[in-house]
């Protein structure tokens, strides 16, 4: 695959003839690139010129190889905003390779490495998954395979153990399409956490926006050099992408790991730090919306080009599919700090010929003023829905929890519905059910299990005294916190983790599953664990028929949404007007008669029959009409529901349900009674 090197590409560009370096600096008044030979050792310095009118400062480099490992020595004035030392050493903020220079004491010392980017890619090409057949699987490298014995030892935690046969037979086994990695540009651990003798675990402290985590490739390649640990990255992604599966990398552009006042001066700070972060209006300290303590500056133009360049690489030369944007809000904040839906970096990225086939999701939010921004981010965006989570968590955990006290639940079924079909409320017409990347977990909270297994935190592992992590957990113990050998309070969280698993696979948007939830992964009660040791949180391989059971659950419920459009429409109806792509809609309550107004609000329904009709669609992606009928009971009290009766409808047959043991093959007709025992969601298919 050839380059797709520009003259605007910034850092090394190599055999095009006219080898040269490119950094940006607006106040800097020198800069010198000092290179020491693989080959030999010896020093070069190259004096950077600053090309008239522009920030940029080059130099040719023509006796420049992979391998070569340099850094950046520059000047610049005084000042508050300012951070020069001539004879410090810093890291190329398009650095490909990152190693260790010295890397002991407070703040280590970086070094960039020259790599040889090319790579043979035969005549694989991206995976094509229509946004709505994608099942996104969002996992850590290290934690992702650690503990798999199915993967040889060497290569567990690794980039190469995500390619191994066996985490890819098991991805393809549960359905998943798109895998999306925790932090993969190379990053750093907070200095606290360092002299604590801690270890950031999940990478949201970006050292360099170009280069991967050398410490996620396999010991081979690290020993080998920066090349290797590239090449293993890329042939992970080849690997993924021979399976089809896509490969979605979560981005931190938000804030550096320079940290705030006092943190390390190890790049862009040293560099040009008066236009690369975001200053308060008296200069006397960072405006830091990211919680810590940096954020970069998106309004101007030299960083917004980092940014964008940083994407074209990876999507282009590395072959990444998409990109989930870390606090995007962030970057979305103008030259005052006010959150700006049509940021020009958001319209770059949307538009850039470059980034046309790539998935753009945002964590729509920071912790800034004004910072919640979920539903606010425009078409060719999809924004993870924490209001979905927050939904589905409350009606089967918190509502159910408040029945067994008080006899009734908090609220009806309303919410609920409009979740589970795009969350309209939220995200509009225009934009339609897959602007929605639904979620019951993520890697930051707790894990499935733990969710219906503690009412609180357990974070003393953290070493916060707990004031890390979430209070609003929305969830439910079943009467015992943490691990228990209770049958009656196992089969009631097996039931629940059912509900809210078969909510979120079987509703309109994109979903997202959270690695090691397919197989009851536990973090005993630790939903902040970011800094835990790998031995408590890895995805647990070991033989467990209650994993085993949740696994065969996901991939049938993943299978029966890739066979029923109806299930994942692409647009939202209109009333009264055909909508090719939108799911049509009839609801019905308890009694199979249509829903009542009442019925959607009142805790003590909390029933609804919701029969979905897919509509054809042009370019036949929907050809046929497909029906299906999905039965919600949100109590822990038995019920009889009566199936609706409707003449265009000759029965319907249970494809699943978060009941065990239940009748899949009879057909049953309209007018039926069919009886919930308990809290419970069911999927009828159609004849």
């Amino acid at each position: 695959m050839p380059s797709t090197a520009t003259d605007e590409t910034p850092g090394f560009r190599l055999g095009d003839g006219d080898p040269r370096f490119t950094v940006r600096s607006a106040t800097a008044t020198a800069v010198a690139l000092v290179v020491r030979s693989a080959d030999d050792g010896r020093t070069t310095e190259h004096r950077l010129e600053r090309e008239a009118d522009t920030d940029r400062w080059t130099a040719r480099t023509p006796d420049v190889r992979p391998g070569d490992r340099y850094h950046l020595l520059v000047d610049g004035p005084e000042g508050p905003r300012h951070d020069f030392d001539p004879t410090r050493p810093l890291l190329d903020p398009a650095a490909r390779g990152i190693e260790p220079a010295d890397p002991t004491g407070a703040h280590p010392r970086w070094t960039g490495v020259v790599v040889d980017e090319s790579f043979d890619w035969g005549d694989v090409r991206k995976p094509d998954v229509p946004r709505d057949r994608a099942v996104v699987y969002e996992a850590n490298v290290r934690t992702l395979t650690a503990a798999n014995p199915d993967v040889p030892e060497h290569l567990r935690g690794t980039y190469a153990g995500v390619a191994h046969p066996s985490t890819i037979a098991h991805l393809r086994r549960t359905g998943v399409t798109t895998l999306e990695l925790l932090p993969v540009q190379a990053f750093d651990t907070e200095a606290w956490l360092r002299a604590a003798g801690r270890e950031n675990a999940w990478g949201y402290n970006t050292l360099g926006f170009f280069a991967p985590h050398a410490a996620y490739a396999s010991s081979d390649a690290r020993a080998a050099g920066a090349t290797a640990v590239l090449r293993e990255f890329k042939g992970m992604v080849r690997l993924l992408h021979e399976a089809g599966i896509q490969v979605l990398l979560d981005v931190v552009y938000n804030h550096t790991a320079e940290e705030g006042p006092g943190g390390p001066t190890t790049s862009l700070r040293g560099i040009d730090g008066a236009n690369r972060y975001r200053w308060t209006e008296d200069d006397a300290a960072y405006y830091d919306t990211t919680g810590c303590g940096n954020t970069l500056d998106t309004s101007v133009g030299a960083t917004a080009d980092l940014v964008v360049e940083s994407l074209r690489y990876w999507a282009r030369e590395v072959q990444v599919d998409g990109f989930r944007f870390d606090l995007m809000a962030s970057l979305a904040r103008d030259g005052r700090h006010v959150f700006d839906p049509a940021h020009p970096l958001l319209e770059r990225i949307r538009q850039h010929p470059d980034l046309q086939d790539v998935l753009v999701v945002a964590e729509p939010w920071d912790v800034g003023p004004d910072g919640w921004r979920t539903g606010a981010f425009g078409v060719g965006t999809s924004e993870w829905n924490d209001g979905f989570r927050d939904t589905v968590r409350q009606f089967w955990l918190t509502d159910i929890a408040e029945e067994r006290r008080n006899g009734t639940p908090h609220a009806g079924i309303g919410r609920l519905a409009d979740a589970m079909t795009g969350s309209r409320s939220t995200f509009g017409q225009e934009r339609g059910p897959l602007a929605s990347i639904n979620f019951v977990t993520a890697h930051d909270g707790f894990t499935l299990l733990d969710l219906v297994s503690h009412d609180r935190k357990h974070n003393a592992a953290n070493g916060e005294d707990g004031r890390d992590g979430s209070d609003d957990n929305r969830s439910f113990n079943h009467g015992i916190e943490g691990d228990t050998a209770d049958r009656g309070v196992r089969a009631a969280r097996g039931r629940s983790m059912r509900n809210l698993v078969g909510t979120l696979l079987l509703s309109a948007g994109v979903p997202m599953l959270t690695a090691g939830d397919e197989r009851s992964r536990t973090q005993h009660g630790n939903n902040n664990a970011y800094v835990v040791s790998e031995d408590l949180t890895p995805v647990d391989w070991t033989d467990d028929e209650d994993a085993e059971a949740m696994t065969e659950a996901v991939a049938a419920l993943t299978g029966l949404r890739a066979a029923h459009p109806a299930l994942r429409p692409t647009r939202f109806g209109v009333e009264g007007q055909e909508t090719p792509g939108a799911t049509r809609m009839s609801w019905y309550g308890p009694d199979g008669q249509p829903m009542t107004t009442a019925g959607w609000d009142q805790p003590i329904h909390r029933v609804v029959q919701y029969f979905a009709e897919s509509t054809p669609t042009p370019d036949g992606a929907h050809e046929a009409v497909d029906r299906v009928l999905v039965v919600v009971h949100g109590s822990g009290r038995t019920r009889d529901l009566t199936l609706p009766a409707r003449d265009d409808v000759r029965g319907y047959r249970l494809a699943w349900s978060s009941e065990k043991h239940r009748d899949h093959e009879r057909l049953r007709p309209g007018g039926q009674v069919f009886t919930a025992y308990g809290p419970g969601i069911h999927l009828f298919e159609v004849a």
